[in-house]
């Protein structure tokens, strides 16, 4: 694959797209109420190391696909993921619930873990899990409230 994914760099514009549109649709959509700092920092870590690293991969620090039919399993079940994440956000267009954010929190989370370990990415699947913890966190503690 060498040093620049394009296919991570579809993914994650096929992300930001509806939270883009969500943002500018919706101006209180992305308000937090949690405000744990910690968590907060870990998630935005997270967050840009997930999309820096499905991007670029780093020399010596991920190791390509490992087994033959790869880039195929990993289009596939990426593509999967991307259309789950694309119809929470149909689905969910107009409520604000647990449910709505749960997915929109664990696909991604699961769409960048994979990707790491399909190229065995060490700092893209740290980031995916500290993404997770983060983000699922956030997501749930600001339905709560």
């Amino acid at each position: 694959m060498g040093w620049f994914n394009y296919y991570g760099l579809i993914a994650v514009a096929i992300i930001m797209i509806p939270n883009i549109i969500s943002a500018v649709v919706d101006k209180t959509a992305f308000e937090n109420q949690f405000n744990n700092k910690i968590i907060l920092v870990l998630e935005q870590i997270g967050r840009y190391g997930c999309m820096a690293f499905m991007i670029f991969n780093i020399p010596y620090t991920y190791f390509d696909f490992w087994f033959d039919p790869a880039l195929i399993v990993y289009l596939t079940v990426n593509g999967a993921l991307l259309a789950l994440y694309l119809l929470g956000w149909i689905i969910y267009r107009k409520e604000r619930g647990r449910a709505k954010m749960l997915w929109l929190s664990i696909t991604p989370t699961v769409l960048f873990f994979f990707s790491g370990l399909m190229v065995l990415s060490v700092p893209l699947m740290i980031c995916s899990i500290i993404f997770g913890i983060g983000h699922i966190t956030i997501s749930c503690k600001n339905i709560e409230r």
